[in-house]
């Protein structure tokens, strides 16, 4: 069974920096692409970065030069650091589990249960 843990989330002063984790287990990490999405009130959910097994990553132009997606395959975690944070990051942040097939042209997605970033102006 697939779990997704994320930890690090609170209220932040604009311009203060957080670090979120996510644990992951029942997966087979190091080849998971993983990822960070981020869903605000009356707002669609929508990816703030994503890292490749390979360690290439993508980043919402938002958020680009500002937060960085890293992973660590022995310790199953992915992290996000989130530095010059703004009002508008405020959000619940989930981490993302992308799994692909390497049979059949299909693939799964796992989310965790959420953490909410808060930044005061």
């Amino acid at each position: 069974q697939v779990h997704l843990v994320e930890s690090g989330g609170g209220l932040v002063q604009s311009g203060g920096s957080l670090r979120l984790s996510c644990a992951a287990s029942g997966i087979n990490f190091s080849n998971t692409v993983m990822g960070w999405y981020r869903q605000a009130p009356g707002k669609q959910r929508e990816l703030v970065a994503g890292i490749a097994s390979g360690g290439s990553t993508n980043y919402a132009d938002s958020v680009k030069g500002r937060f960085t997606i890293s992973r660590d395959n022995a310790k199953n975690t992915v992290y996000l650091q989130m530095n010059s944070l703004k009002p508008e990051d405020t959000a619940v942040y989930y981490c993302n589990a992308h799994i692909i097939s390497p049979i059949i042209p299909t693939s799964w997605d796992y989310w965790g249960q959420g953490t909410q970033v808060t930044v005061s102006s």
